[in-house]
């Protein structure tokens, strides 16, 4: 694709080249071009999925995925964005977490639920579910899960068998008390592990896999569920489409997250079966493409067919759970960046640290941070540089200017007004220039 419309072959297959290619997928993720309208809810929107994870370093992952694309957004603001009014509005009188506001009757107000609950749907912006793993989705999507839905119901569990009676207890307590977590429920263990489960936990996931249930927000990183009816618009819980309506309409929204993608990638953005991606890509309305020097057939939004990809480029820290990077497949075709997440690898094996976040900048991943932080002061113990990012003393220094306006902005929406650099094959001299002139004014 050039500056007019794209070329094609001799059989009419789109070709791309490799960098069209990476600038179209980097576009589609919001990190070229004017910083995406609409704020969190847009982003989400575009996205389709941010996926969640229990670590937290600078900021929890489901966090640092709008930072990354819309600068110093406050945590609070993102949170509110991703679970309506429900992160917002009053506690129950004991209880640990918030239930949805608004007007109307059965909204809760200062005194708690009121009779019967929420009202339906009433705040929820979003809900947790399965889809590249546990992810936050747009509410408006929860019709489409339901082919996941129907197929946890035909298997008949998913970790555990679920004991008999538990589910009734736990729709008996969700319905006069909810929303409630597991702890609220009666069922909460000091084990998180899935294999330690209490017999309302085991309920409870049954339930939310299933769809009678809803996690319908995070609160202190424990699942806050409501019944699906309650939850969920009328009009939105009255729809359920097929198991071929539901996949082409997730392709269709991989497709156009990602720009352009081969069938495995659009596979793994929500986790189907390739078989399953193949019966239904001609109703995607996808645009079959070819990219130069990848192996695999490959489809384009053909909204992002119809413009080049151009404009700012962002310079950033990312999440190693964002959707640019999650599949490191696609990471290491379209980026040539092999990423892997060393958190759970034992210390002295890690080659780059803990909580490794990709750095950003001019279209390409050119590193890795692996960041912490002491009182107000942001840390990086390692920094790792593409071999290609210092070939020459002109990339080299354009590298640390990257890097130091990355740590600065993670700096700055953390609340921390230091940074420091523990280790790096960069000249230490060539690090403080660049610090220094990257530090806010």
């Amino acid at each position: 694709m050039s500056e007019a419309a794209p070329g094609t072959g001799g059989s009419g297959v789109v070709e791309l080249g490799a960098d069209e290619a990476r600038r179209l997928q980097l576009r589609a993720q919001g990190f070229l071009g004017a910083r995406p309208k609409g704020g969190v809810t847009a982003m989400l929107e575009r996205l389709g999925a941010v996926q969640l994870d229990t670590i937290s370093v600078l900021a929890r992952s489901h966090e640092l995925v709008p930072y990354a694309r819309l600068g110093p957004v406050g945590r609070r603001a993102i949170e509110a964005a991703y679970w309506g009014d429900a992160s917002q509005a009053a506690a129950k009188p004991g209880s640990s977490r918030r239930g949805p506001a608004g007007g109307g009757a059965g909204a809760p107000g200062p005194e708690g639920n009121g009779a019967g609950g929420p009202r339906p749907g009433a705040g929820y912006g979003a809900f947790e579910y399965w889809a590249h793993a546990a992810s936050v989705i747009p509410m408006a999507d929860w019709p489409l899960f339901a082919f996941r839905r129907r197929a946890y119901l035909r298997r008949g569990w998913r970790w555990h068998k679920v004991p008999e009676g538990v589910c009734d207890l736990v729709r008996a307590r969700l319905k006069a008390d909810g929303p409630l977590t597991t702890k609220e429920l009666g069922g909460a263990k000091a084990s998180a592990e899935w294999w330690d489960w209490s017999d309302h936990k085991i309920g409870i996931e049954w339930l939310l896999d299933t769809g009678e249930v809803v996690c319908v927000e995070r609160a202190g990183w424990r699942r806050v569920y409501d019944l699906a009816e309650r939850a969920v618009p009328p009009g939105l819980l009255a729809r359920d489409p097929d198991d071929d309506a539901c996949l082409t309409a997730l392709m269709a929204r991989a497709g156009r997250a990602l720009g352009v993608a081969t069938r495995g990638d659009l596979a793994d953005y929500y986790r189907v079966r390739q078989d399953q991606v193949d019966r239904v890509i001609e109703a995607t309305g996808l645009v079959p493409v070819r990219v130069a020097g990848w192996s695999q057939r490959a489809w384009a939004d053909p909204e992002a067919l119809s413009a080049a990809p151009r404009g700012r480029h962002a310079t950033t820290l990312l999440s190693p759970f964002d959707s640019l990077v999650w599949d490191r497949a696609r990471a290491s075709r379209v980026f040539g960046f092999e990423h892997r997440l060393e958190a759970y690898v034992p210390k002295a094996k890690r080659v780059h640290g803990y909580f490794v976040m990709p750095l950003l900048a001019g279209g390409r991943l050119i590193g890795r941070v692996d960041p912490a932080r002491e009182g107000r002061t942001l840390i990086a113990r390692q920094v790792s540089l593409e071999p290609w990012a210092t070939r020459t003393a002109a990339r080299t220094e354009s590298s640390a200017a990257a890097l130091a306006t990355a740590l600065w902005r993670a700096a700055a929406w953390v609340g921390c007004d230091d940074v420091r650099i523990e280790r790096s094959a960069l000249p230490a001299d060539l690090l403080k220039a660049a610090l220094n002139t990257a530090t806010p004014s």
